[in-house]
């Protein structure tokens, strides 16, 4: 009888944002997102209503969904805290320095994987100044895009074209 094959560490990492992306209170989008430095967790986070304010799962409502606001627009009529932002929040910039970010992100309505998703730029300017050398994203299972943080600053969307 032989041994099962080991789960890659990325993809280990991947499992663990995928699971803490359980614990997300919002109806469009299921994000969770940990920071690992020496192969060790720093921080977790997912995305949820400010503590001590209702959650739209609770409210059983998205002001930007009855609005039919495409996703990535219109951030600041969202509820939610994002997940890389609760998981800076959670974690010394200190032990951020040189980190990988970890993010999985699900579907709201039927829990599976949406391959593609990136950071908004409000979460990739924290990224950014916490230090976070790079970002890891679940597109499937086992598939993963591995984003240097470097880009972002060279590439700077903020800027006009």
């Amino acid at each position: 009888m032989g041994m099962k094959e080991r789960r890659d560490k990325i993809n280990y990492y991947l499992d663990i944002a995928e699971t803490v992306a359980g614990r997300s209170t919002c109806l469009r989008r299921r994000y969770g997102a940990i920071i690992v430095k020496n192969d060790e967790i720093i921080s977790t986070g997912y995305n949820g209503a400010p503590r001590g304010r209702k959650n739209c799962i609770d409210l059983n409502r998205c002001i930007r969904e009855e609005m039919n606001v495409p996703s990535g627009e219109r951030y600041e009529l969202c509820r939610s805290v994002h997940a890389e932002a609760n998981c800076i929040i959670s974690a010394s910039r200190r032990d951020m320095l040189g980190a990988t970010l970890y993010l999985a992100c699900k579907s709201g309505k039927d829990e599976t994987l949406l391959p593609g998703t990136s950071s908004c730029t409000m979460c990739r300017r924290q990224i950014i100044n916490a230090g976070i050398s790079q970002v890891i994203i679940r597109d499937t299972e086992e598939d993963y895009r591995i984003v240097d943080v470097e880009e972002w600053i060279t590439e700077d969307d903020s800027l006009p074209e």
